[in-house]
């Protein structure tokens, strides 16, 4: 796997740091998991704020988001039924959704219960509990376009299988475009395979087109 897309410094450090909403936290959580070049330079960063916790006072809530992603993934009161360990006596087929997402979901993206969003795209919601963010997977069939649209804030697009283009270069696997007000695209699937990607968005969608813009509450995107 050959990522070219990386989370950002900006980013990075506040994950390291323990200062990401839920959503952020799990989208570049699942970007670590795919990306050896990445977590190494997380070590790095976790160095620098291991450092300043040093420096912190001991009465000093240190507590976060990621507390809370971390005990959804411990299986906690968050309702999200981790599946069961198994012992795998033969080879079995990579999954799409890498740890920690799949274990955060309940299981791979077949396993999932996609809801239509019209033109054979899917989606899947996933509740979190910080007031921040919104966080869904998205199916878009191979070789369609995603309808043209900018951002109301940021958006994290991690591609989980297949690929998307859009103005800033060809993203696969792995792979993590960051989005902003500036960013008004296009993405379009690739040919190989439907797209599947996790979406974290703290703002509503802008679409360029009128009736998207009527239907959108009904949605949810």
């Amino acid at each position: 796997m050959n990522i070219r897309h990386h989370v950002s410094d900006t980013l990075l450090a506040a994950y390291a740091t323990g200062d990401l909403a839920e959503g952020w936290s799990l989208a570049v959580a699942t970007h670590l998991s795919l990306c050896p070049e990445c977590r190494k330079r997380l070590a790095k960063f976790e160095a620098v704020a291991a450092d300043m916790m040093e420096a912190l006072p001991a009465e000093a809530d240190v507590s976060g988001s990621w507390d809370a992603m971390k005990a959804r993934l411990a299986g906690s009161d968050a309702g999200v039924a981790l599946p069961p360990e198994k012992t795998v006596s033969k080879p079995v087929a990579s999954p799409v959704l890498p740890e920690p997402l799949r274990s955060y979901v309940g299981g791979d993206a077949k396993a999932l219960k996609w809801k239509p969003l019209g033109r054979g795209a899917y989606q899947v919601q996933i509740p979190t509990r910080d007031e921040e963010t919104t966080v869904r997977l998205l199916r878009i069939p191979a070789g369609r376009p995603v309808p043209e649209h900018s951002h109301g804030g940021r958006e994290l697009t991690l591609v989980l299988a297949g690929s998307f283009s859009d103005e800033q270069g060809r993203f696969a696997r792995g792979d993590l475009e960051e989005a902003d007000e500036d960013l008004q695209h296009q993405p379009v699937a690739g040919s190989e395979e439907d797209c599947i990607c996790l979406a974290v968005t703290d703002a509503p969608l802008r679409f360029s087109s009128r009736f998207l813009r009527i239907v959108q509450p009904i949605l949810g995107i």
